[in-house]
């Protein structure tokens, strides 16, 4: 979570609707983002699936950081990568798990139905990943980091997915839908954080560039 108080409600409300199974829902926080944080504990108040941990980060590695914390404070065989501009549809996790079953394959893609690699089954930006392959694998180069926190945001979920595609434990699963509600395809506003998106890109393609040779 960074800012949009306004959508933790909707974000759980879709998440139960949508999950069948026994689940935990974990918000990571900004120890700073008050509004945030007084509309999780609203919810955890009267949610028993729910659990709030706050951070205190840095401008990089603001969400790899909070994913990274979520994997360290859990202790569930699979997690879900996701975050606040989420609408799950129901189904996403049986479609998804059936991939789990597979030999090697660890990090199953979902289908955001914004992004066009997405759409194309090229590409996730939100996946289900096992504990497992983070316990033993991790990063590219960090045993035990689901993402890496070198980056401001965009990109990180790149090189999360080529590294399990290199590992040869990516799938992609179509029925597995978790939409995004991104301002590109009209489904939200541009508020300040998806305005600041161009400017992260920018620094974070050099990043990604100056670490591919890891995995290429």
């Amino acid at each position: 979570m960074l800012g949009r108080a306004h959508r933790v409600s909707p974000l759980v409300e879709s998440i139960h609707a949508a999950t069948t199974v026994d689940h935990t829902i974990v918000f990571v926080c900004t120890n700073t983002d008050q509004e945030v944080i007084e509309a999780v504990e609203a919810v955890e108040a009267v949610d028993p699936c729910v659990r709030f941990e706050i951070l205190d980060p840095n401008e990089r590695g603001d969400y790899a950081k909070k994913i990274n914390h979520g994997y360290e404070v859990t202790d569930e065989p699979h997690l879900f990568l996701g975050a606040d501009d989420l609408y799950f549809h129901r189904g996403w996790y049986e479609a998804a798990r059936k991939h789990l079953a597979r030999d090697r394959i660890h990090v199953v893609g979902t289908q955001d139905k914004a992004n066009q690699r997405v759409r194309r089954g090229l590409h996730a930006t939100h996946s289900l990943v096992t504990r497992t392959y983070v316990d033993g694998f991790g990063t590219i180069d960090e045993p035990g980091k689901v993402l890496h926190e070198g980056y401001l945001h965009e990109f990180v979920d790149d090189e999360f997915v080529e590294t399990a595609k290199k590992r040869r434990a990516f799938a992609f699963e179509h029925r597995s839908v978790v939409e995004h509600l991104h301002p590109t395809v009209g489904k939200a506003d541009w508020d300040a954080t998806y305005k600041a998106q161009e400017h992260r890109m920018k620094v974070d393609r050099r990043v990604f560039m100056g670490r591919r040779k890891l995995w290429t």
